[in-house]
């Protein structure tokens, strides 16, 4: 790990932090639908393509008819077809927020967030709870509003990947990271909803100074209330790893004890990104790839996943097949973000630590 003390360190770590959601993101796209590719479906999808032990983005599908069958962007995001990154709300997310603090500063409001979002951002490239919220919007109502009414996805894992960039710009202050984090998340979620991004956030602040990636998610729950039920999932998932319990009967064990929340839920996808973190032990291939292969909602975790790893290893220590074929572009459906390069948002994200009186 490369220490924090100094301008060239930090800048690496939040590149690290940029290409790891990125190429994380890629990674789970083509099998971003938990209801039907599950942990299962998706080892056996890797064996017979040969692609165990996973150590790239995702192989192409062996055949037309050999009854698998990938999300239609699947083309721009397996290995050997990869230019750039795809346009995804994952990433979308991110880009928004640096834009919210780089218009409005750490000291932005809710209503802010739901504005620029009405300028920035497509609602048809929303998604249930954003979707629910900017249409709240567009009727007049405001926050808290905006994330109660006629919204049945409250505790879904929206707000959560919107966090990153708040654990970016506060690296090693994981509490000041979840309260801004907080303030994105109440636009569209409550509850477990919330504490997800807040977590997230602290978890991405906490990597940039912590040892492990153990100590990191110890700090990350400190910013949560400990009997939320996130708490105690991811203090369940620590537990069974420190009983020496496998990675697959760890994942096998949560899931049947948060069955019947759903594959987008925040609660059984923040089990699967603790595995994925735990088990991956601070390397980044076997971070994502184990996040991934854990299944539920799997662009939204390997993106988390690989942001954490990304701040943990720093840009440098990335390996080349993860890299290389994002040829430093993204997709955005953000307006004026389309093709930017992936360095210059990470240079915007330093940029914006020395220039804001945070």
């Amino acid at each position: 790990m490369t220490p924090l003390g100094t301008e060239p360190a930090l800048a690496d770590r939040i590149l690290g932090g940029w290409l790891g959601r990125i190429a994380g993101n890629m990674l789970g796209k083509p099998v971003e639908q938990g209801d039907l590719w599950t942990r299962d479906r998706i080892d056996r999808y890797l064996r017979q393509a040969a692609a165990l032990p996973l150590t790239d983005y995702l192989p192409e599908p062996p055949s037309e008819s050999d009854g698998f069958e990938l999300r239609p962007e699947w083309q721009r995001c397996v290995r050997g077809r990869i230019h750039g990154s795809c346009r995804d709300d994952d990433v979308d997310y991110a880009i928004l927020g640096l834009d919210l603090l780089e218009t409005h500063g750490f000291g932005f409001s809710t209503e802010q967030v739901g504005e620029l979002w009405l300028r920035r951002l497509p609602y048809l490239q929303t998604f249930t709870a954003e979707r629910a919220a900017y249409r709240n919007l567009a009727n007049g109502l405001k926050p808290p509003l905006t994330a109660t009414h006629d919204n049945p996805y409250q505790e879904w894992i929206g707000a959560l990947i919107r966090a990153d960039i708040y654990g970016w710009t506060n690296p090693g202050d994981p509490r000041r990271a979840a309260q801004l984090a907080r303030g994105d998340a109440v636009l569209s979620h409550t509850g477990n909803g919330v504490y997800g991004a807040m977590w997230a956030a602290a978890l991405i602040s906490a990597a940039f100074t912590v040892p492990t990636v153990r100590h990191a998610l110890d700090t990350a729950l400190t910013v949560i209330p400990p009997g939320c039920r996130l708490a105690r999932t991811v203090r369940r998932v620590l537990t069974l790893h420190e009983t020496r319990m496998s990675w697959e009967d760890t994942l096998t064990t949560v899931s049947e004890e948060t069955a019947g929340l759903g594959w987008i839920h925040t609660i059984p996808n923040a089990a699967v990104l603790t595995a994925g973190l735990l088990y991956g032990d601070g390397d980044f291939t076997r971070t994502i790839t184990l996040t991934v292969r854990g299944g539920l909602d799997t662009d939204s975790n390997g993106a988390t996943a690989g942001s954490v790893a990304g701040v943990l290893t720093g840009a440098d220590a990335i390996p080349a097949q993860w890299k290389d074929p994002l040829e430093d572009t993204v997709r955005s459906a953000v307006f004026g973000f389309d093709g930017i390069r992936i360095s210059e948002l990470a240079a915007r994200t330093v940029q914006l630590m020395e220039t804001t009186d945070a």
